[in-house]
Order: C-alpha cells, then sequence, then structure tokens
C-alpha cells in the first residue's frame, strides 16, 4: 500500500509540474535571425536548388516536381511570413532544397522566393534563420 501511495504521488507531483510550467511559460513566437548574405555550409545546394525552381518556373502548387536522374523535389506553396521576419507585403513561396525520391520525408531546408523581385532566402533549419542569397 505505501508503494502504491508513493507511486501516485510521484505521478502527481510530476503532472503538477507539467502543468505549472504550461500555465507559467509564456507562448512567444519563435524570432528568427535574418542575414544580409548566405556564406554558411549549404547555401552553395541553396543556389543550385534556386535555378532547379527557377528552370521549372517556380511552381506555385504545393507537390512533388520531377528533377534530373530520377529524383523530385517538393514545392511547398505559400509561405506566409507570419512572424515577419522577411520583408512585408510580399508574396512568397517556398521550396525544398535537397532532392529525394518522391514521397519521401522532407529536411528542413527550404529557400524561400519573393515572387515580384526574385529575392531569395535561404532557411537551412525551417524558418528559424534566414540567409539572403
Amino acid at each position: 500500500m505505501t508503494r502504491l501511495l508513493s507511486r501516485m504521488a510521484v505521478a502527481l507531483g510530476l503532472v503538477t509540474v507539467l502543468l505549472a510550467g504550461l500555465l507559467v511559460a509564456p507562448a512567444t513566437a519563435a524570432h528568427a535571425s535574418v542575414f544580409s548574405s548566405c556564406n554558411i555550409s549549404g547555401c552553395a545546394d541553396a543556389r543550385t536548388a534556386r535555378a532547379g525552381w527557377s528552370s521549372l518556373g517556380f511552381p506555385t502548387s504545393r507537390n512533388w516536381y520531377a528533377w534530373p536522374y530520377g529524383n523530385y523535389n517538393f514545392a511547398g506553396g505559400q509561405y506566409y511570413n507570419y512572424e515577419g521576419q522577411l520583408p512585408s507585403g510580399a508574396t512568397y513561396y517556398e521550396y525544398d532544397v535537397i532532392p529525394r525520391n518522391k514521397g519521401a520525408a522532407r529536411d528542413a531546408k527550404r529557400i524561400i522566393i519573393n515572387r515580384s523581385t526574385g529575392a531569395t532566402w535561404y532557411s537551412p533549419n525551417h524558418y528559424t534563420d534566414f540567409y539572403r542569397l
């Protein structure tokens, strides 16, 4: 009986800690870092992806698109810039950087294109950071 009460007390304590964390921790939007140039590992892949997507006319529909050598790449559709990290007043679209088998899991690497100006940002970590290409 003592063992059961002890386990129940531990469980109740864990639930209390979890609930307290939800009540105390403020819900804040992630703040991305935006850099004016791209000189990190992965920028070359992002530039290659931009050229590939450009050759396809920067499709705006969310879908898999055929790339050379039997691979595919995914266009994610419109990027809404909800947190306002990129310049406002533009229409952006997102595209995967690394081609893969059709239907394979997507990684975190994206390029984001301003459709009217062609300005392009690379995000190696799914919108935590943006690097201007």
